[in-house]
């Protein structure tokens, strides 16, 4: 399962060097090994094997991050999560949240300024980003990406520049080709959960339709909306967590919906730019709930069909 998402990240990771510069790797690397090393002392500790999840958790963290995130903060962010995310709840299968989310939370809210303000310019061209260690910075933050310059000026970045994903951004949320075909991949290989892919999306499109049309909130149309940001790159290896997503049939629906409802409502109603990160993380919360009566409910209508019979 885990060497499954790394080849769907595969492209992600090279698009991205392509994009922003040699740096991307090397940022990629040493957040591999701060997370390595993290789990390894503390599984050391229990004669445990350090698991292939923290090679994915380290991943999709760095591909959540701005390319030019100092390389202390990157490490102080994979380590918190992986701590206070997974290993404090005895490790691997475990975890009550999204790891990756839990160690960019931590640095979003402690260290704003690498993850809201420095932004690079995308390189263009054959060679790319490849010959080069890192890209131009931006100098005007408020056009610095599709959602601030939205949230900013109310101006849309064109729709093609947002699907093939030559616009700044974190690392390796933008290219929104890559995320549907590795989201198929997943699909495919029966890995991710396909009802909370398309539960999430429901719920955006819904929630930004009412709150576009029938309201004075100010955010994007439902299309333009669902292409901003890390919606679809959340929705797909972040909420499909099989440990910290949903396991019931009907939790899965209703899970991934309030994850699009809360995404929307967060860029709506907040003073936060994109709002998946902390939907999933409050999605997370109530993944015990929703199954539990679920289950619940599943159980009185066995017993209910019995009677009745």
């Amino acid at each position: 399962m885990m060497r499954t998402v790394l080849l769907s990240l595969l492209p992600i990771v090279v698009f991205s060097t392509y994009l922003y510069g040699l740096r991307v790797l090397l940022l990629l690397s040493i957040v591999i090994i701060m997370g390595t090393i993290t789990e390894y002392l503390w599984e050391k500790r229990r004669s445990k094997k350090v698991s292939e999840a923290v090679l994915v958790t380290s991943i999709l963290y760095t591909m959540t991050l701005p390319v030019s995130t100092p390389f202390w903060v990157a490490s102080l962010g994979i380590i918190f999560g992986l701590f206070f995310g997974k290993l404090v709840f005895g490790g691997f299968g475990r975890n009550v949240f999204n790891v990756a989310l839990v160690g960019r939370a931590f640095i979003y809210v402690n260290f704003p300024e690498p993850l809201t303000i420095s932004w690079n310019k995308v390189a263009s061209g054959i060679q790319g980003g490849f010959g080069t260690y890192i890209t131009n910075g931006i100098d005007v933050v408020s056009e610095a990406t599709p959602m601030i310059l939205f949230n900013n000026t109310g101006e849309l970045t064109d729709i093609y520049s947002l699907i093939t994903g030559i616009v700044p951004g974190s690392i390796g949320e933008t290219s929104m080709v890559l995320i549907v075909l590795g989201a198929i991949y997943l699909v495919y290989k029966k890995v991710a959960s396909w009802q909370i892919m398309i539960s999430s999306i429901l719920g955006f499109l819904v929630t930004s339709t009412v709150l576009y049309y029938f309201t004075d909130v100010t955010i994007a149309n439902p299309i333009y909306g669902m292409l901003l940001g890390g919606f679809l790159f959340g929705t797909v290896f972040m909420a499909t967590d099989p440990i910290s997503g949903a396991r019931t049939k009907k939790g899965k629906w209703i899970y991934g919906s309030l994850i699009g409802i809360v995404t929307v409502l967060i860029r709506g109603l907040s003073l936060f730019h994109g709002g998946v990160m902390f939907a999933i993380l409050i999605a997370n919360i109530f993944v015990p709930i929703i199954d539990y009566f679920v289950n619940e409910a599943s159980k009185a209508k066995k017993k209910n069909m019995e009677v009745t019979s």
